[in-house]
């Protein structure tokens, strides 16, 4: 409907004598009050000063040239200054409401992003521990905007890029070593500010297992290293599963050294006079690019910063054809990947196929009190940890019910709640309560007919079709925008509208063929639900 009310209006605003520049993007709203109809448009306000009229007018010279549907819009309206404001033929809503019956599990699926390959990079964790509750919120929400563009038609692969060299894992290898060493009764200094989990116990354990004292005298870390990054992927990915996460390829930041891309993409900044050396350091020349400093590339000691091998691996990126790539960020990451544009822009590569979504961080609250996290101190509270508490689904949901850019407090108490205040088992409970009413009705009826939609008269089943057609538009909007929790208030008010729906009429106990059409409509709610949770990666249960 969105599609056809902009196509109908934009037709009718080619009566004004408009340059190019001043022709509006056409905006279809949902009005905040039902009684101004089912959908509104502001774009007589945009054309007032282009125009130079009053904005009603120019509403009502748009509205008298409309040419719509009347099997799909009953009636248009002028309000106020000069919103256009729509209403819904009865006809079209019952005609979409079988549309969501015969399309099933499918609804809501569109091609809009049809041929569109996309990359999406998050997690992007390195092997030095378990994915903690800090890494849970880039997980989830990198596998939902990956579901949610699955819908709108494009082609997503997941990637998880990773570093196994560097002074972490050095780190983490003498960790290792140092507990493999105590587990044999040795004497060794812990490494100053090694990583004290109770993980890296168990990994020295598998290797005194495997190994016996075979290692005691080994000056390399590297065999400690490669244990402890084996053994602690394959809890990573577990992990993953766990929360419904599957990876397509993994990005090993060393291949980048390995092929010499690292090098090329120096030499490529030097010849562009982009990149000099100073005080011993590599720099990026960032003000080329409107910083107020240059950017080291390259350190004094010869490492480089994270902004070199994260410009090399974009340009990979790009290499590989994607016509889109979305990285998940952490909110410490602001200040970085703009340098990151900067760089595959100087490397001749279009900026726009680049997409960054950044969220702000998570606070575990236990007890009323925030839970500080340190994978280092191993005070931190893994992702099982945290399943093992709440479930899957709840972990899911809770990471998802905010919008990413805002700071996030994953309450303990509040996501073990059973009942339907907590707000996924309230989606939950509405889709298993629907299928129940649907075996109760298969038990006593035995119907032969397709159901009579146009029974359905009644305002709150009028205003429980009307939120279903709604999904569709809710998708595409959640998927351009990244920002899933506008999915999960949607379901929301879908549900409340159920439970309206239910209070004002009765399903069982009436003439045979209003059960029938109220059926239907029950049936089509739990099957937007269910199509809902599923891209949010949570279970539809079909009962509780």
């Amino acid at each position: 409907m969105k599609e056809y009310l902009q196509s109908i209006i934009s037709k009718s605003v080619e009566q004004f004598d408009l340059a190019d520049g001043d022709v509006p993007e056409i905006q279809i709203e949902k009005p905040n009050q039902p009684d101004h109809g089912d959908a509104a448009c502001n774009v007589a306000m945009m054309l007032a000063r282009p125009l130079k009229n009053n904005p009603r007018k120019i509403a009502e010279q748009i509205v008298e040239a409309l040419d719509y549907d009347s099997n799909r819009i009953s009636s248009v309206e002028i309000a106020g200054p000069g919103f256009i404001n729509f209403r819904f033929a009865e006809n079209y809503l019952y005609d979409e409401l079988e549309t969501i019956l015969e399309q099933s599990s499918s609804f809501g699926k569109s091609e809009t992003q049809e041929g569109k390959r996309v990359l999406l990079e998050f997690v992007s964790a390195n092997p030095t521990g378990p994915l903690t509750v800090g890494h849970g919120r880039n997980a989830v929400l990198g596998d939902t905007v990956a579901r949610l563009l699955e819908w709108t038609g494009a082609e997503v692969d997941r990637e998880y890029y990773f570093n196994n060299a560097g002074r972490q894992m050095r780190v983490l290898g003498e960790s290792v070593k140092a507990r493999y060493l105590q587990a044999l009764d040795k004497e060794t200094e812990f490494p100053e500010g090694g990583y004290e989990g109770e993980y890296i116990k168990d990994i020295a354990k598998e290797l005194v297992e495997e190994h016996g004292d075979g290692l005691v005298d080994t000056e390399d870390v590297t065999p400690f290293k490669e244990k402890a990054e084996s053994l602690i992927f394959e809890e990573i990915q577990q992990t993953l599963l766990r929360m419904n996460i599957k990876m397509d390829s993994f990005f090993n930041e060393h291949d980048l050294y390995e092929d010499g891309s690292i090098e090329e993409t120096v030499e490529a900044f030097r010849k562009k006079d982009l990149a000099y050396d100073k005080d011993g350091a590599t720099w990026f020349k960032t003000t080329e690019f409107g910083k107020d400093k240059d950017t080291v590339l390259i350190k004094s000691s010869g490492e480089p910063t994270y902004r070199l091998p994260d410009i090399a691996y974009h340009a990979n990126k790009l290499d590989r054809g994607y016509d889109l790539c979305i990285d998940i960020f952490g909110a410490d990451h602001i200040d970085t990947y703009p340098d990151v544009l900067s760089g595959i822009e100087a490397l001749g590569y279009d900026t726009s196929k680049v997409d960054v979504v950044v969220y702000q961080f998570v606070t575990i609250v236990k007890d009323g009190k925030p839970f500080k996290m340190s994978t280092r101190k191993a005070n931190f509270v893994t992702l099982d940890d945290l399943m093992d508490e709440v479930g899957s689904d709840v972990t899911r949901f809770f990471f998802l019910m905010r919008s990413p850019n805002t700071h996030l407090e994953f309450d303990i108490a509040q996501a073990k709640e059973a009942g339907e205040k907590n707000p996924v088992f309230y989606l939950q409970y509405a889709h298993a309560r629907i299928h129940s009413i649907l075996r109760k009705v298969e038990e006593q009826y035995s119907f032969n007919n397709e159901p009579t939609l146009d029974l359905l008269s009644h305002d709150s089943e009028i205003t429980l079709i009307k939120s279903m057609i709604r999904f569709p538009e809710m998708i595409q909007s959640a998927a351009e925008s990244r920002e899933p929790h506008r999915l999960i208030n949607y379901l929301d008010d879908l549900a409340s509208h159920f439970t309206s729906f239910y209070h004002d009429c009765r399903i069982l106990g009436e003439e045979e063929k209003l059960v029938q059409a109220r059926a239907a409509l029950a049936r089509a709610v739990a099957q937007v639900l269910a199509n809902g949770l599923g891209i949010l990666g949570i279970s539809a249960p079909e009962q509780m």
